[in-house]
């Protein structure tokens, strides 16, 4: 339900559960995870297949108890302890747990239309230990509590006015051209020197 694919020091992790919207379950949490700390590449990009990146957690999952599961926050703590540059290339709507993933990334590219939602209030859980902190630092605290308390659901234009998106292509088919813009100066980049720069940052 993951599909890997390296090229050119990019390892592109995409999520391959359409027909369920790409909802995530434990064990592709675990597998994204293993994808991330075992990778050589410079750039790790993330993005799901159809036109949905991630529903969030697949419900019949959060019936056993996947929402309380750190397998999340493991994942989350992956990616913002990569050395390299992170990208969630966004091909549609993300929501509820799948965010996470989505706030650690160094980055984040989204195609026009896609909506974002993090209905934990709505569901009657907590959300990530993580996420607050990284959707505030990227929305600041008012609209942060917005999309948290309210389940407040962002059209693209939101979330790239409130900071959460770096950057809106018209279509899925845009969004190859952008990463590989983004990419470039990071992939031929000397070792180490990624890790220093966001470091400094």
């Amino acid at each position: 339900m993951i599909r890997s694919a390296t090229a050119d020091g990019v390892l592109t992790l995409t999520l391959a559960r359409a027909d369920k919207a790409n909802a995530l379950t434990e064990g592709m949490l675990n597998e994204l995870t293993d994808a991330v700390l075992a990778t050589n590449a410079q750039v790790i990009v993330f993005t799901g297949e159809g036109r949905v990146f991630s529903a969030g957690a697949d419900l019949e999952a959060v019936a056993r108890g996947l929402a309380a599961s750190p397998a999340w926050e493991k994942l989350s703590g992956a990616i913002a302890g990569f050395p390299g540059l992170t990208i969630a290339a966004l091909n549609g709507t993300v929501a509820g747990g799948a965010l996470g993933m989505v706030l650690a990334c160094d980055l984040r590219l989204a195609v026009d239309g896609a909506k974002f939602f993090y209905p934990v209030v709505k569901m009657g859980v907590l959300p990530q230990p993580s996420d607050p902190a990284r959707l505030r630092a990227l929305v600041g605290p008012a609209r942060a509590k917005m999309i948290l308390l309210t389940g407040a659901k962002l059209t693209t234009a939101e979330a790239f006015a409130f900071g959460m998106v770096d950057r809106v292509v018209t279509d899925q088919t845009a969004l190859g051209p952008a990463i590989d813009a983004l990419s470039e100066p990071a992939k031929t980049a000397k070792t180490g020197l990624l890790a220093q720069i966001k470091a400094m940052i």
